[in-house]
């Protein structure tokens, strides 16, 4: 797949890692293939996750085509962006478009990006996930990888200030071992990967070297003010109800 934009679009990403003075630690990357296809699952606590978690199989030598919400596509801004960069557009109503382009992309050799929670977490740890990742990967053919990030959260997500000034911010980016889905039971094999995606949250909370306690980018079970997963759904439910009323009004 021609790449015109994806290598200056990853120099400036770095650029910015060291001009920001980011301290990246990322551990589990030689479980990335060198070839083939891939999916990764990443969880998805920002905005800037798509930038992170593409950094995820850089080491590898790779370039992710992220599965992403039609609304980036549409926008005047981001919608060239993502077109360039070759990502998939995931039209939520009808996405069985974005399926057969994941499958084939993945079957060409590409390396595919989905966030199994489909939104941002507000509260921190990992929601429900869909079924989508582990149906693809089995349909394709091909290994699915775990991705946790962790400190992204602190520089733009749901509720809070945008803050980009922080010396030093740790990013931890951890990369799990292969699951190879074989599509048998979709509803068991998406709960493997949540377990195993939990774990790896877990151990990369633990091991950051900021205490998560009283802060409000950490979850609640590790001391943090974040909202718990029940507070959460309501929120995402207050916001979605909000949307649909601004949309109504807009008519």
């Amino acid at each position: 797949m021609r790449d015109l934009t994806y290598p200056p679009i990853i120099a400036a990403a770095k650029l910015s890692f060291r001009l920001l003075g980011q301290r990246i630690t990322m551990t589990g990357t030689e479980h990335v293939p060198r070839e083939g296809g891939a999916l990764i699952a990443v969880n998805h606590i920002g905005y800037v996750d798509f930038v992170y978690g593409g950094l995820a199989v850089n080491p590898a030598g790779r370039r992710v085509r992220f599965m992403a919400k039609r609304e980036l596509f549409d926008h005047k801004v981001t919608g060239p962006l993502m077109r360039s960069l070759h990502h998939i557009e995931v039209d939520r109503g009808a996405g069985v478009a974005s399926y057969r382009t994941a499958v084939d992309y993945l079957r060409a050799g590409e390396v595919v990006g989905i966030f199994p929670e489909a939104t941002i977490s507000r509260a921190m740890e990992l929601k429900d996930f869909k079924t989508g990742a582990v149906r693809i990967a089995a349909e394709a053919g091909v290994p699915l990888l775990p991705v946790i990030l962790w400190g992204t959260q602190r520089m733009m997500t749901k509720d809070h200030d945008k803050d980009f000034t922080t010396r030093g911010l740790p990013i931890h980016i951890r990369v799990g071992e292969a699951l190879r889905p074989t599509g048998a039971d979709p509803e068991a094999e998406t709960a493997e990967l949540h377990a195993t995606m939990a774990a790896l949250l877990d151990e990369t909370i633990r091991g950051y070297p900021e205490s998560p306690e009283g802060q409000w980018w950490a979850p609640a079970s590790h001391g943090g003010t974040a909202p718990t997963l029940e507070e959460a759904v309501r929120l995402d439910a207050e916001e979605r109800a909000a949307r649909i009323a601004k949309r109504r009004q807009a008519k």
